[in-house]
Parts: structure tokens; sequence; C-alpha cells
């Protein structure tokens, strides 16, 4: 019996030593694996008569049961001390503020995006949309530009390799075409046919890249066909827009007589600010004239009864004057920085 009491005290004082799980099973074992202490005084009671066997028995696992709470409570302080000590190393301060999530925000050319087409939608035009990979038909032919024409030139436009004549499109403008043919197959009669008001943004791609120009840009065409349109509307329109987009009507607009294939006449639209830092100095900031008779059969609408007036801008530039901005490139570098300005 003196015995059981040294193998308990024993037990207490191995499992008691043990530092971590490991060694903790390796003390049990001594004790109660297949050659521990206790299991072998429990082969042994085979050779003990039955009185002595019931009684010493008895006493066998009585230990036995000791010792596994012993064995129990070192495995619970063990996981207990190694809880502090990873709550000790993961110390969490509470009266610190949450991290939370950033909140992100519009990219500052798409607010412009988003603000042209309130406004031109608050005058009546519907928002129309087109393909990026586009035809040479459409994107030059169709719109009055010669076979000939620098434009056409592979130094100026991104082709698609092994495509005949499939590229990038340079500008919005091809959907003015698409418009066009989709206008007249949907009213099918010139008779009966009502005016068109679109205004085309996207994305164009031009080889190109510097401070002010990048190989990809965003543009917003116009176009409003009908029976009496004329340069007045035009001016009217885009004069309408600029004052309301930089929300002042202390702003100077001229247009310039210029040159598209696909206008005539044409004009460059500039403008100057009457104060400001940009006080009296002038801005070009679109392209426009009146649709070009070719472009006009080529959309399948009859130059003779009908007119219409196109204007090309870019919405990076408008983008960059409003926000103070003065190099195009910031807008497409996806530093979070200068974005984060914009939320």
């Amino acid at each position: 019996m003196n015995n059981l009491d040294q193998i308990v005290e024993q037990a207490r004082a191995d499992f008691l030593a043990a530092s971590d799980s490991a060694q903790l099973e390796q003390a049990k074992a001594r004790f109660l694996g297949r050659s521990g202490s206790l299991t072998e005084l429990l082969k042994g009671l085979g050779k003990l008569e039955a009185e002595q066997r019931r009684e010493i028995g008895a006493r066998i696992n009585q230990a036995k049961g000791e010792i596994e709470s012993l064995l129990e409570a070192r495995r619970e302080a063990l996981l207990k001390a190694a809880l502090e000590v990873q709550l000790a190393a993961e110390a969490l301060d509470v009266t610190l503020p949450g991290r939370g999530y950033g909140v992100g925000g519009l990219h500052p050319v798409s607010r412009t995006l988003e603000r042209i087409e309130t406004l031109f939608r608050s005058i009546g035009f519907e928002v129309a949309d087109g393909p990026e990979i586009e035809t040479d038909y459409h994107n030059f032919t169709a719109l009055n530009t010669p076979e000939n024409h620098p434009a056409r030139s592979m130094h100026d436009t991104f082709y698609i390799e092994n495509e005949d004549k499939v590229l990038l499109r340079t500008h919005t403008s091809p959907v003015q075409i698409r418009s066009m043919e989709a206008h007249v197959a949907r009213f099918g009669s010139m008779e009966t046919m009502p005016e068109l008001r679109v205004i085309i943004p996207g994305r164009v791609y031009r080889v190109d890249s510097d401070a002010t120009h990048s190989p990809m840009f965003h543009q917003v065409e116009g176009l409003w066909i009908g029976a009496d349109i004329s340069f007045s509307d035009l001016k009217g329109v885009v004069t309408d827009f600029l004052r309301r987009f930089f929300e002042t009507d202390d702003l100077q607009v001229r247009f310039r007589p210029s040159f598209f294939p696909f206008t005539e006449p044409s004009a460059e639209i500039d403008v100057a600010f009457m104060s400001g830092e940009m006080k009296g100095r002038w801005l070009e900031i679109a392209g426009c004239g009146m649709v070009h008779p070719n472009v006009l059969r080529h959309g399948g609408v009859d130059p003779e009864r009908y007119t219409g007036f196109a204007f090309g801008m870019g919405p990076d530039r408008l983008t960059m004057l409003r926000y103070g901005v003065n190099d195009l490139r910031l807008f497409f570098e996806g530093d979070l920085r200068f974005l984060s300005q914009f939320r």
C-alpha cells in the first residue's frame, strides 16, 4: 500500500515538472502506459487470492483515479498558461479606435462623365454606346476620312494584329454612324423620323503620351440631327453646357474656324475664365461643326432634308480644369494618395 502512495506522489511531482503537453504525455506513460507502474501492479493481481485481489485491486483503482485527476488538472494548468502567454503576446488595447474599412469613391473622371451625362439628359439627349474595337469603315471611311489621311497611319492608331482593318477606336465618333443607322432602321421612313439627340461618352485610344495626353483617354461626342438644326443651335447648346458644367456665367466661349473631315463648317471651341488663376487665358476645350453631308449619307440620313451638328470634347481635360490637376497621367496611375482626395 505504501508503494501505491509513493507512485501517486511521484506522479504528482512528475506532472508538475512537465512544462508542456509533450512532457506531460511522457510522464503519463510512466504511470498509466502499457508498461507503467500502475499497469504492472494490475497485471500482478491474477497471482493473488480472490480476497486479496478485491482489496488490492480497489486500492490500485483508487490510486489510478487520483493519478488521472492529477493528470487532468495539470493539463488544464498548462492550457491556461499557454493561453495567458498568447494573450500577453497578442495584447489588444480596447481603448484604441477601431480600424474599420476605408471608404471608396468615384474616380474624378467618372464624376465628370456622370456630370456631363446628367446635364445633357436634362435637355433631351440620350446616352449612346458602341464598341471600343472598331472597324476601319466606321472609324474613318464613314466619317469622310480619306484613305491617305495621317490618322490611318500605324504611328497614330492602334491596329489589331492579324485582323483586316480592325482597330482600337480613335474617337467616339463611330457611334455617330451607328446611332444614325439604328435610328433610321428603327423609324424606317424619313418622313416620320424624329430628331436624333445623343451624347456618346467612352474610352478611346491613340499613340500619344505626355503630361496632357495618354494612349487611353476619354471622349464625349455629341450629335443632334433634325429638320432645321443650325450652327446657332450648336453654339447655344455648347455654351449653356460649359457654363453649367463650370457653374459660372462668368465664362467666355468662342468658336474659331477650323477643319475636320466629318463636319462642314468646323470650329474649335475655346473658353476663358474671367476670374481665378486662369483669368483671361483662352483654352481649347472641344471641336465641333455641322455634320458633313457625306457623313449623313453614310448614316442613312438624307442631307437634303436633315441637318445636324456634332461636337467632341475631352472629359479628362474638363476634369483637370475643374479640379486643378496639372498632369493627365495622375488619373491613370492608380496612386491612392491622389485618388483619395476625391472621395
